[in-house]
């Protein structure tokens, strides 16, 4: 036998080995749906080289090792916060929720160990240069310390004034924390605006750096980021919403412009829980123990709301944030309003969104008319018929990129932040939210909802019924691509 006979046989047997190995490991994994690991096994058997390859790269959801144990070691050396919940330490206002909410606080406590807590007051920013603005004003304001957290923070207009102003509190004695996911703000981290900050004595670190890329798949799935937006200044002060720290322009996707975006300025107890959230974090990333800030003194009771911080990752409990949209789904009696810019769900969550209007909820979904990625949308719409079906009202927002992710129920409670109702928020990306009981509040952010159902086109049976053949497939196949990635 030739030797380029030996080599082919070899790499014949090392292909099957390999397949055997990978075949194994998708059945293993833990979390994993049935359709998955049926998509995975498929894949890997019909199309070996490039199957394996795709499973180191996309198969398991781990962000490595090593990274889960420096965060919960940072979790374990903060200081608890479950015994911060009341509004002050006089107890004045214990939280209060009425009994058919009150279980969608015990979910969100299971997830984070955040309990809700009362007295927190809140004001949803009119648009996203007004949220930049606002916060720039906090920052300049800000006697002790500004801490930050994007996913994508760019080096446009609004980006850069957020980097002035951060400088400005810097060299005027303000300790400023900068915490910006590598990839998503890899623009500004190789901008001088960064080396600016770090001359200016800004302490800045990067979420989940990558290195050397072509061995990042080797200690974990590359594309499972850190997507919180965090702000919180002097242990007074919070935001949390959907807004990226940059320009509703969007450079780097102009063309999907102008994004819009939500963001809403929290006073009270849950800014320590933001607080506690960021210093994780930070810690995981950066030798720095923040308890500290966790032991300075609350300021002044004022009467407010119960509120409490949902915080999902890698570190957290498998399936936390879907289970948190499903306990609010079924908590809704009258009804239920949801904007998100990408929906591609997993059963549960399909199937409770239909139990919705089937049980006679008045409930609706306002996504992007067009999409900044087509695979998302493509997938969003293969469940659009199970959906009209259900008695759900389904709107596509026309003006720009609908990014807001909120939630309503009963107008009453609000669920706000960086989760996207996706696989890549259930199972991939670290996320942010708040959640609230208030009808004020919650008032807002209905309206808020209305001005997106207002600018957009609302999707009838009729619609989707013309879809052609061609068209239908091409939107069936590409979801059948989510229990895979």
């Amino acid at each position: 036998m030739s030797a380029s006979a030996y080599l082919g046989w070899a790499l014949v047997n090392l292909t099957i080995c390999l397949q055997i190995i990978y075949l194994v490991r998708a059945l293993l994994r833990p979390h994993r749906e049935p359709a998955s690991r049926l998509a995975w096994i498929v894949v890997i058997v019909v199309a070996p080289v490039v199957g394996v390859v795709a499973y180191i790269l996309f198969g398991d959801t781990n962000v490595g090792s090593r990274r889960i144990a420096r965060l919960r070691d940072a979790l374990q050396s903060l200081p608890s916060l479950a015994t911060i919940n009341t509004t002050d330490l006089d107890g004045r206002e214990q939280p209060s929720v009425p009994e058919p909410y009150a279980p969608l606080f015990r979910v969100g406590e299971s997830i984070s160990n955040y309990a809700p807590v009362g007295a927190n007051r809140a004001h949803l920013m009119p648009g996203s240069d007004a949220a930049i603005d606002a916060i720039i004003a906090d920052i300049d304001a800000a006697t002790d310390h500004v801490h930050l957290l994007f996913y994508i923070w760019l080096p446009d207009s609004n980006g850069v004034k957020m980097v002035e102003a951060v400088k400005r509190a810097a060299m005027r004695g303000v300790t400023c924390r900068v915490m910006v996911d590598d990839i998503g703000s890899r623009r500004l981290i190789r901008s001088p605006h960064w080396r600016e900050m770090a001359s200016a004595k800004v302490r800045l670190a990067r979420a989940l750096p990558v290195g050397i890329a072509l061995l990042r798949p080797l200690k974990g799935r590359v594309d499972m980021r850190n997507h919180r937006k965090i702000v919180v200044i002097d242990n007074k002060t919070t935001y949390c919403g959907s807004q990226n720290c940059a320009d509703p322009a969007f450079a780097i996707k102009a063309k999907y412009a102008p994004w819009v975006d939500v963001m809403m300025r929290f006073e009270g107890p849950v800014v320590l829980q933001n607080q506690h959230l960021f210093a994780s974090d930070w810690m995981a990333q950066v030798k720095e123990d923040l308890s500290p800030l966790m032991r300075q003194p609350l300021p002044s009771a004022q009467p407010g709301f119960t509120a409490q911080v949902i915080g999902t990752g890698a570190a957290v409990r498998y399936s936390a944030m879907p289970e948190m949209f499903i306990a609010l789904m079924n908590a809704a009696r009258r009804e239920l309003v949801i904007s998100t810019p990408y929906y591609v769900p997993d059963e549960p969550l399909q199937a409770a969104l239909c139990a919705c209007g089937h049980r006679g909820v008045e409930t609706t979904i306002v996504l992007p008319r067009r999409n900044d990625s087509w695979i998302v949308a493509a997938a969003s719409r293969s469940y659009y018929r199970e959906l009209l079906d259900a008695g759900v009202n389904i709107h596509e927002y026309e003006g720009g990129l609908l990014h807001a992710k909120t939630l309503t129920v009963d107008g009453e409670v609000t669920l706000i932040g960086s989760a996207n109702l996706d696989r890549r928020s259930f199972e991939l990306n670290f996320e942010n939210n708040i959640l609230l009981h208030d009808a004020r509040v919650t008032g807002e952010v209905r309206k808020r909802q209305q001005s997106y159902i207002e600018s957009s086109i609302p999707i009838s049976d009729r619609m989707v019924a013309k879809w052609s053949r061609p068209r239908q497939i091409w939107n069936n196949a590409i979801a059948m691509l989510g229990p895979v990635l």
